[in-house]
């Protein structure tokens, strides 16, 4: 079965049922109810102060058991040792193996080579940024000298392969995503390399090569989509899809912070794309083709939860005041108080089957980027939102030590622990 239908910007109806049988409906019940149960009149209170979005209200986040530095430490170690040991022999990561009935839409070669440059360089950001959390090095073969050796390996690949990303055809533009995270991952290698000024320059360079990319695969609305099922013309028609803009528009304000600066016509029209699908409430549209069905499940607080982290932090760091630390703050806590919607699509091999059309990607996706938001509260203000982050992603790391929310080929884990470890150095005090 080809899943295609399911996930071309949901122009069509999903699987997404509200109940399969009796035994589902429990499940759904449960997930919804139990928390409430568990914690008593404290968590209504506390769900009720984040439901009615006020933004003149600052939400109490709920108290939790939270993790210590030791536990989140230890996990970030795991994590680590996990991605040392999946790391191909040639520097990157992930791989078109691994295959199920239910393959995403994929076109060969490219969709591939656009998955494993997306993966990889979540790999070194996430190796990077947490290098300074893992045991000092007592000899030449200790952990952070394994990272800084898979670190070089993974950077010589990247610059090898990045050069030649391109979208699959005129159908699928998963390059977008290696444009997008090689970006973040080139910032963190050029202050990794800040003794290096030449190596520093070739750095600049590719950044800018992959804004030359994105504006080639922009589409004719601004911002960027994955799909064209439209024409497949030279400039995709693709619909502009908000969390795909999101994620894009945080690469680049953080080459910009570098001092990198990203064309301006194509930043503007991202960010403009971004805000038509901005809701009053601060969720967001999946992408701008449903905006006239803004009720639609996926378009609803619960479907939009893995999104509106990104989309918010997007558009505050370029320059929606509207975005205060209030409204970074109630989508922290709904994400942790309302939790079972995105839980419940983890791990599901079909994308937006589960309830408010939530796909399982959107997991580790959603928790990373609301700790680049929580980032940019005032640094006394972030501890409560440290620890549920931290206890959540704890709570869900595998028995290797990786983290992993949707079966793609073999991507996921190293993409899922990718997004883990860059959240946990977030989350450490």
């Amino acid at each position: 079965m080809n899943i295609k239908q399911a996930d071309h910007a949901l122009g069509t109806t999903l699987s997404t049922p509200i109940v399969r049988s009796f035994s589902a409906c429990c499940v759904w019940m449960m997930a919804a109810i139990c928390p409430l149960v568990l914690s008593g009149a404290s968590y209504a209170e506390e769900l009720t102060a984040v439901e009615h979005f006020d933004v003149t209200r600052t939400p109490v986040p709920p108290e939790i058991d939270a993790p210590t530095e030791s536990e989140i430490r230890d996990a970030i170690v795991r994590g680590v040792q996990f991605m040392l040991d999946d790391q191909n022999p040639n520097g990157s990561w992930g791989s078109p193996t691994r295959t199920k009935g239910l393959n995403i839409y994929a076109p060969v070669p490219g969709a591939h080579h656009a998955f494993r440059a997306a993966t990889t360089s979540l790999g070194i950001a996430g190796l990077i940024d947490t290098l300074e959390h893992l045991p000092a090095d007592a000899s030449e073969q200790g952990l952070r000298a394994q990272v800084r050796e898979s670190v070089e390996r993974a950077e010589t690949w990247l610059f090898r392969e990045l050069p030649k990303l391109r979208r699959a055809d005129g159908s699928a533009m998963y390059s977008v995503w290696g444009h997008g995270y090689s970006i973040q991952a080139l910032v963190r290698l050029h202050d990794w390399h800040k003794d290096d000024a030449d190596r520093q320059a070739s750095i600049v360079s590719l950044i800018q090569d992959q804004f030359e990319m994105l504006q080639r695969y922009e589409s004719v609305d601004g911002g960027w989509g994955y799909y064209d099922f439209r024409y497949q013309a030279d400039q995709p028609t693709s619909s502009s899809t908000s969390f795909v803009n999101g994620a894009v528009l945080v690469a680049l304000k953080e080459a910009d912070s570098l001092g990198v600066t990203p064309p301006k016509r194509m930043v503007d029209r991202a960010v403009a794309a971004l805000g038509r699908q901005q809701k009053p409430d601060f969720s967001y549209l999946y992408s701008e083709n449903l905006q006239y069905q803004p009720m639609r499940e996926i378009n609803r607080p619960g479907g939009s939860l893995g999104r509106s982290q990104c989309c918010n932090v997007a558009m505050r760091v370029w320059g929606d005041s509207k975005i205060t630390d209030d409204v970074v703050k109630v989508w922290l806590c709904r994400l942790y108080l309302r939790n079972g919607w995105l839980d419940i699509g983890r791990k599901r091999p079909v994308p937006h089957e589960a309830w408010m059309q939530v796909a399982g990607y959107f997991y580790f996706f959603g928790h990373y980027y609301a700790a680049v938001g929580m980032d940019l509260l005032p640094e006394e203000e972030r501890a409560p939102y440290q620890s549920m982050l931290a206890k959540l992603m704890l709570d869900r790391q595998e028995t290797d030590g990786s983290w992993w929310d949707y079966p793609l080929y073999d991507y996921h884990q190293p993409y899922g622990t990718g997004f883990v470890l860059m959240t946990l150095d977030a989350c450490m005090p």
